[in-house]
C-alpha cells in the first residue's frame, strides 16, 4: 500500500475550488460521452442478488461485499463490481437499436482493493452499453468507438484549461492503439506493468488491445472476467481480442493511469469459448450466461470509464482521495499531509 509522492507536487486548486472543477467535469463529460456514443442516462442498482451472474468478476479473484436480505427470507445480495453484465440486460428491457445504448452512474465497493494513489475502497465510473450488429464485431469498430471516447476526453481537458488556464493539457492530440501481444514480443523481459510504462510514456495515451487472454509466453496482460468482453476472438492468425484498456501517461506521478477499460461483448460462441479457457463452464447455467445463449440480449459493446480517475488526472491530482470521499490508512493521510496533499 505504498504511496507515490511527487517531488515539487504543487496544489493548483484549493479544495472548495476543486469540488467546483469536480463537478464541472462529471457534467461536461458525461455530456459528450451520451452525445458522441448516441447514449441516454438509466438509473442503476448499487446491489444484485447472488447467484444470478449479473455481478462483474474483474480478475475472478475479488470477494464482492454482500449481506442477506430479511425481506426476501435471507437471500444474499452483493454489491456490485460493476455494471458489466447489467447494462447489456437493460439493452434487451429497452429493446434499444443498434447505434444507440445507455450510460449510467455505477458506484461500488471493492474491499480487496490495494489502497494507493490510483486506487480506494470506492469506486465511481460511467458504465456505458452499445446495442451493436453482428458486422460491428471487428477491431476497426473498436478503435472508431475508442477514438470517440478519447475525443470526448480531449474536449474535457480543453474546457477545464479554458476555465483554470494554469492547469495546462497533457493528453497527445491522438491515441495510439497497440496490441498486448505486440508489447509481449517488443519487450519479452519485462512484466505487463514495465511494458505498460514504457508503451504510454512514449506515446501519451494509448489503447492497449487483448486483455485477458494468454499471450506467447502463457501469461494474459491482466486478468479479464470470461464471460462480458471477448478477448479470444480469433481472425484466423491467432487471438487478436476485441477489448482493451485505454492507459494515459500521468505527468505527476509520473507512471500510466487507467481511464477505461471496454471492449466488443461476448457472443455465444465466445462465451463458451472463454468460459472453458477460464476453467469455468458451470457458469454456462447462471441466469444471465443462458440469457445470452438463448438469444434473448443483444450483442453489445460497453465499458467503463473512472469519474474520479479522469477528475484526478485532468485536475493534475497527486492522489484520488483529492477528488473522493473514501477511507484510508493513517500512514498515508499522514505521510500525504506532510506533502501537502490533502484528502477530502
Amino acid at each position: 500500500m505504498a504511496v507515490i509522492i511527487p517531488q515539487k507536487y504543487k496544489l493548483k486548486l484549493l479544495p472548495e475550488t476543486t469540488e467546483i472543477a469536480i463537478k464541472d467535469i462529471k457534467m461536461f463529460f458525461q455530456d459528450k460521452l451520451s452525445d458522441a456514443l448516441n447514449l441516454r442516462r438509466v438509473t442503476a442498482p448499487l446491489f444484485v442478488l447472488s447467484g444470478t451472474g449479473l455481478n462483474d468478476d474483474l480478475n475472478g479473484v475479488e470477494k464482492p461485499v454482500g449481506f442477506d436480505i430479511k425481506a426476501l427470507g435471507g437471500q444474499h445480495a452483493e454489491v456490485v463490481h460493476s455494471l458489466a453484465k447489467w447494462k447489456r440486460t437493460k439493452l434487451a428491457d429497452y429493446d434499444i437499436a443498434p447505434g444507440f445504448g445507455l450510460y449510467t452512474d455505477m458506484n461500488a465497493i471493492r474491499a480487496d482493493e490495494e489502497l494507493d494513489n490510483l486506487h480506494s475502497l470506492y469506486v465511481d465510473q460511467w458504465d456505458w452499453e452499445r446495442t451493436i450488429e453482428a458486422s460491428d464485431r471487428n477491431l476497426t469498430f473498436l478503435k472508431d468507438i475508442v477514438t470517440k471516447i478519447y475525443k470526448a476526453l480531449l474536449d474535457t481537458e480543453e474546457m477545464i484549461y479554458h476555465r483554470f488556464p494554469h492547469i495546462t493539457p497533457t493528453l497527445p492530440r491522438e491515441i495510439t492503439f497497440v496490441h498486448a501481444a505486440d508489447l509481449q514480443r517488443q519487450f519479452p523481459d519485462l512484466t505487463p506493468k514495465q511494458r505498460e510504462v514504457e508503451i504510454t510514456k512514449k506515446y501519451g495515451a494509448v489503447f492497449i488491445i487483448g486483455i485477458g487472454d494468454t499471450l506467447a509466453d502463457g501469461k494474459p496482460h491482466d486478468g479479464r472476467a470470461p464471460d462480458y468482453d471477448d478477448w479470444s476472438t480469433d481472425n484466423g492468425e491467432g487471438s487478436t481480442g476485441l477489448n482493451g484498456d485505454i492507459l494515459v501517461w500521468n505527468t505527476v506521478l509520473q507512471c500510466p493511469f487507467e481511464l477505461s477499460s471496454m471492449g466488443i461483448r461476448v457472443d455465444k460462441e465466445a462465451l463458451l469459448r472463454q468460459l472453458d479457457k477460464a476453467g469455468c463452464p458451470q457458469r454456462a447455467n447462471l441466469k444471465f450466461h443462458k440469457a445470452l445463449l438463448d438469444g434473448k440480449l443483444p450483442l453489445s459493446i460497453g465499458g467503463g470509464i473512472g469519474q474520479s480517475r479522469l477528475c484526478m488526472f485532468i485536475l493534475q491530482k497527486a492522489h484520488i482521495g483529492e477528488v473522493q470521499a473514501s477511507i484510508w490508512p493513517q500512514d498515508q493521510i499522514d505521510d500525504l499531509a506532510k506533502a501537502g496533499i490533502r484528502l477530502i
